[in-house]
């Protein structure tokens, strides 16, 4: 893997984190109901993310990214999910699950062709890993990649696949073989939207997250030649799968803070100023446990997200903690979410209130990259294995 060091600085992030909480804040916050309207992210924005880097930050500054580190991608990303997360879906598969297994696991070759189109922006990753029968758990993949002659052959169909329908590029998983004592026979393959068999299908209708979109992608007899062949090994698949999924959970965490912090400073705001019989109902002591609730939870998130993220800087754990955050901040996030509903009464419930958009974009983190059931058993088989290991 590359190293986790960091390439910025302190005082230079501090400036990039500056001027991403005030593009979020300022830019993006007061055009949440256009996002929602038009199920888009106006080109503008898209543009303006392009120019100050966020397309690239986690990618390393060899191949034109700013070269953060985990632990300052979770500082960005609780910026990010301040407001609606599909300003950080455009361009989150790019530094994270898709383009991580470039910079961790691709050839100098592939790296030099992809990852700087990839960090401009000029070219959208995305993640081709879910399957309709095989999701948290990528061992039960169905698509398969069979070789002939100096190419590969692609079969199979993807699922909820983040940013397939503006993808130009497919980072694909695909069985070569069953698993045996070699490996889990799982490759991965680098794989351009407009290759011959490659359809995407339409756009998912979702409960929320409006703007982010998703779809089905089909391989049918996609061919495509052995310099395609991430890291150029048939068993790379499974590993850069689940190293790149464990540093997205801690990314995904540091959202799930973000959402939660908006939704507790909604609720702060309505319950200061909104009344019930002529007082304000936040001097009611049942609302104040409500906004305690929300704060508790917010903040042992985010230290949690960034004890998890230092822990994978110095390779001190790249697997427990990664879930535990992940378990943890996207249950919080749900439950802050769910109180904000709460706080507001029945305006809560209502489409064009932040907290109502809060409420149903927060479900989705507890389920992809990886269910809290997965975290669960990722967290537990961990702990008894260690235990196991040192007896």
């Amino acid at each position: 893997m590359a190293s986790p060091t960091s390439q910025v600085s302190d005082d230079d992030f501090r400036e990039i984190l500056a001027q991403t909480r005030h593009f979020v804040r300022t830019a993006v916050v007061p055009r949440e109901p256009e996002i929602l309207a038009e199920d888009k992210v106006p080109d503008d924005l898209r543009d303006q993310a392009k120019k100050m880097g966020l397309f690239g930050y986690a990618i390393p500054q060899e191949w034109g990214g700013l070269g953060l580190n985990i632990a300052q991608d979770v500082e960005l990303a609780m910026e990010l999910g301040y407001t609606c997360l599909a300003l950080r879906s455009m361009f989150g598969t790019n530094n994270g699950i898709a383009g991580q297994v470039l910079v961790g696991f691709g050839t100098d070759e592939q790296k030099a062709r992809w990852l700087e189109p990839i960090a401009s922006g000029e070219v959208v990753a995305s993640f081709a890993l879910t399957e309709p029968g095989a999701g948290s758990n990528p061992s039960g993949l169905r698509t398969k990649a069979v070789r002939d002659g100096q190419s590969w052959v692609i079969n199979g169909r993807k699922q909820y696949i983040t940013n397939a329908p503006v993808a130009n590029l497919f980072i694909v998983f695909a069985r070569t073989r069953p698993a045996d004592e070699n490996g889990p026979g799982i490759a991965v393959f680098l794989v351009p939207a407009d290759t011959p068999g490659v359809e995407v299908g339409v756009k998912d209708a979702k409960m929320g997250q409006e703007g982010a979109w998703t779809s089905d992608v089909n391989f049918t007899d996609v061919r495509v030649g052995d310099d395609t062949l991430i890291g150029g090994s048939e068993d790379i698949g499974y590993r850069a799968a689940m190293t790149s999924l464990a540093r997205g959970r801690i990314h995904i965490a540091a959202l799930a803070v973000g959402s939660a912090q908006r939704a507790l400073d909604e609720s702060v705001a309505y319950a200061a100023t909104a009344t019930q019989g002529g007082t304000p109902i936040g001097n009611f002591q049942l609302v104040q446990a409500m906004l305690a609730d929300q704060q508790t939870g917010v903040m042992a998130g985010r230290a949690l997200v960034r004890d998890a993220a230092h822990k994978w800087v110095n390779s001190e754990d790249r697997r427990i903690a990664p879930s535990v955050a992940k378990l943890f901040c996207t249950e919080m996030a749900g439950n802050v979410a769910d109180l904000a509903v709460q706080v507001h009464g029945g305006a809560g419930y209502m489409r064009g209130v932040p907290v109502e958009r809060i409420y149903r974009e927060v479900r989705l983190l507890r389920l992809y990259e990886g269910t809290s059931e997965i975290q669960r058993l990722i967290v537990g088989g961990g702990l008894v294995k260690e235990a196991q290991r040192k007896a």
